[in-house]
């Protein structure tokens, strides 16, 4: 195979150890191996650093393990011509006489023969970004298991309040439940701490709050409130610190959130995930494909077998296929239609999928123009078939069930 470039790195990147492998080739064409071991501590790298520099390496690849690559990225970043974050599953090695060494000088010599390609990784201060905006998805899933939690106390306890209630964590809700907390059985007192339209509910809300609610159902719901008080102030900062840093990417949080279903929350995922600059991705395909929205393919011996669609970025994609549901419940938008006439063939999860995609091809084009989104409308895929052709069309069924039909074109 042609080798492609003459001076590569390879880094075979541990928890606490890195071992490093370069592959010079020499104007005669000979080539030179060196290998060594390092530590990850800042020490550790600066010796890794000036062993790689010794060495005249313009290339360094690296497998993506786990997060323990970013210790050893951050520290060589800016100081080669290219420096490479390669997914672990494009360069595994054959079986056999496997060693952190030979694994070293695998990753060199598929680097240097173009046999991987590099993963992408944003600049600094998107790479903050996306940890904020990852940190407060955990904590939005925290605070949705707390939510779940209170509702399966309160249903040990015999109070059946989401029978009558939407939601078991509301004003209303949280009134009644602090209320048991602090000793109050009678459920007709209960009951009419109910507020806005839930008083219209009362006779049900006094059938329901009559429970068995004991001393440690109060302990445990005092537990989860106050752990869901500690997730709405933890939600709320984190939230002002990702609206700080996104102000320099305020035109392009405005584009995203012009498209149905999108909305502050998730343009500020796709922004940290993508970085908004769609120069990185040659199409919108290369973008959906980097996402995990786009058709895997599985094929052999001339036979295509289903494959499902292919992996990427799990933030990214968690955050469209959220936004595809969002988009679903639009009425008199493209993307309702769109979600319609998928999910009646192929369900409803599919469909989402397939939404989500569109979105995302979307969204690479209003980052590449600047232009606004503009509703192609839910009558869409009516208004691009040929009026006479579906008129006909139609006619066929309709004569096919016994009736006879004849059609004039209106007056203009």
């Amino acid at each position: 195979m042609k080798q492609i470039r003459g001076k590569v790195g390879g880094l075979d990147v541990h928890r606490d150890g890195v071992v490093a492998c370069t592959r010079v080739t020499m104007p005669d064409g000979e080539v030179e191996v060196a290998k060594g071991r390092f530590k990850t501590t800042q020490a550790g790298l600066a010796e890794l650093t000036a062993f790689l520099m010794d060495a005249g390496v313009n290339t360094v690849a690296m497998e993506a393990t786990g997060i323990y690559w970013r210790t050893v990225y951050y520290a060589l970043e800016g100081l080669f011509e290219e420096l490479w974050l390669c997914n672990a599953a494009h360069v595994k090695n054959v079986p056999g006489r496997k060693t952190d060494l030979s694994d070293a000088e695998w990753l060199a010599d598929v680097a240097a023969h173009g046999m991987v390609r590099p993963s992408f990784v944003p600049p600094p201060d998107i790479r903050e970004l996306r940890e904020l905006t990852r940190y407060r998805k955990t904590q939005v899933d925290a605070r949705a298991k707390e939510i779940q939690r209170l509702e399966k106390v309160l249903q040990d306890a015999g109070v059946k309040l989401t029978s009558v209630a939407s939601t078991v964590w509301s004003v209303s809700s949280r009134a009644m439940i602090e209320a048991m907390i602090g000793g109050e059985r009678d459920s007709v007192v209960l009951a009419d701490m109910a507020k806005g339209v839930m008083r219209n509910k009362t006779d049900r809300l006094e059938e329901a709050l009559e429970s068995n609610f004991g001393a440690h159902h109060a302990i445990l719901c005092r537990q989860v409130i106050d752990h869901l008080d500690f997730l709405d102030r933890s939600i709320a900062t984190l939230s002002a610190e990702i609206c700080e840093r996104l102000v320099p990417f305020e035109p392009q949080v405005a584009l995203l959130t012009s498209i149905p279903g999108i909305s502050a929350a998730t343009a500020q995922v796709i922004v940290a995930e993508t970085g908004a600059d769609m120069s990185r991705f040659p199409t919108a395909g290369h973008l959906c494909a980097w996402a995990g929205l786009a058709p895997a393919s599985d094929e052999s011996a001339g036979k295509k077998r289903p494959a499902g669609t292919r992996k990427g970025a799990p933030w990214l994609r968690r955050a469209l296929v959220e936004a595809a549901r969002a988009a679903s419940r639009t009425k008199g938008s493209y993307y309702s239609a769109q979600y319609s006439r998928i999910a009646r063939r192929r369900g409803p999860n599919k469909a989402a999928v397939a939404v989500a995609h569109s979105m995302l091809d979307t969204a690479w084009h209003l980052l590449s123009t600047g232009a606004l989104y503009q509703d192609p409308g839910a009558d869409y895929f009516e208004r691009r078939h040929d009026p006479a052709i579906e008129a006909k069309r139609l006619q066929r069924r309709i004569e096919a069930l016994g009736f006879a039909v004849t059609i004039e074109k209106k007056a203009a």
